[in-house]
């Protein structure tokens, strides 16, 4: 039973990403959630302004229920699975966040100043946020989907263009973190 509760081995979470994408293609389901943000604003109503989002959103049922279990999975790893201290940073990287002024992850999973209640306080934070949500909107959209569905999806799937795009998403996060993300903290 204490399996249940801890933070799993990578290969038993891999394995069963790889499960769920051998049964969605076998089923003829391309898996994907930035495509549920297009079935979203269909539900609302978004296609009597919009050509885009005409089109039969009941057909995407399916995958509006792997975003809500990604939700509640989410909200059981982080209140029941989480283990910081299985969480090792390079002391060269914990160097580097001290210097852009975020606190390094000790004892928690995540930075207050990126992802706790202190960040919305911050005008700065506030702004980045917004305009960091509109670049991955953006991104997503002009690659043809997010980073799970091409670097998950796609590759399983054997497409020329996710690899592109996974490659392009890798090259832009380095570009983001090493030369970017410094110049805002």
């Amino acid at each position: 039973m204490n399996f249940f509760f801890q933070t799993w081995h990578w290969s038993i979470s891999g394995f069963l990403i790889a499960l769920i994408m051998l049964t969605l293609n076998y089923f003829g389901k391309v898996f994907g959630m930035s495509s549920n943000l297009r079935s979203l604003c269909t539900i609302a109503g978004a296609g009597k302004h919009t050509d885009f989002f005409k089109f039969d959103w009941k057909s995407q049922r399916w995958n509006l229920v792997v975003v809500l279990g990604a939700m509640l999975g989410g909200l059981v790893a982080v209140n029941y699975m989480a283990d910081p201290s299985n969480v090792t940073l390079n002391p060269d990287t914990i160097k580097q966040l001290v210097k852009l002024g975020v606190d390094t992850p000790s004892a928690k999973l995540e930075p207050n100043v990126l992802f706790g209640k202190e960040a919305l306080k911050s005008p700065k934070m506030i702004v980045i946020l917004i305009f960091g949500g509109f670049l991955i909107g953006f991104g997503s959209r002009y690659a043809g989907g997010c980073t799970s569905g091409h670097a998950i999806a796609g590759l399983s799937n054997l497409q020329k263009q996710s690899l592109k795009a996974v490659i392009g998403f890798f090259v832009g996060g380095l570009l983001m973190s090493h030369y970017i993300l410094p110049l805002f903290f």
